[in-house]
């Protein structure tokens, strides 16, 4: 999402803006301060935005990362394992 709208991965980033996305199960939010004037590294872009990602969602993340760590199973999970990790992952 770019300023609470959808978008296409197509759409045009410019500067000042708020783009949400949902990764690792959980809802990230950056801000866009400046579009630099080429490519640049990946250690460079945090030049460029700034993470607003809510404490909670930062908490959420770490909580099924301890919460997968200290599983009960080994290996692959059964379906209801799975089941189990979706809802901690998407409540």
């Amino acid at each position: 999402m770019l300023n609470d709208q959808p978008v296409k991965s197509s759409k045009i980033v410019v500067a000042n803006v708020e783009i949400r996305l949902r990764k690792d199960g959980i809802l990230r939010s950056y801000w866009v301060k400046d579009i630099p004037p080429s490519r640049v590294g990946a250690p460079k872009v945090e030049m460029y935005i700034e993470d607003r990602t809510p404490s909670e969602e930062l908490e959420r993340l770490e909580f099924m990362r301890l919460a997968t760590k200290n599983a009960k199973f080994k290996g692959r999970p059964t379906k209801k394992d799975r089941r189990e990790l979706d809802d901690l992952r998407f409540g």
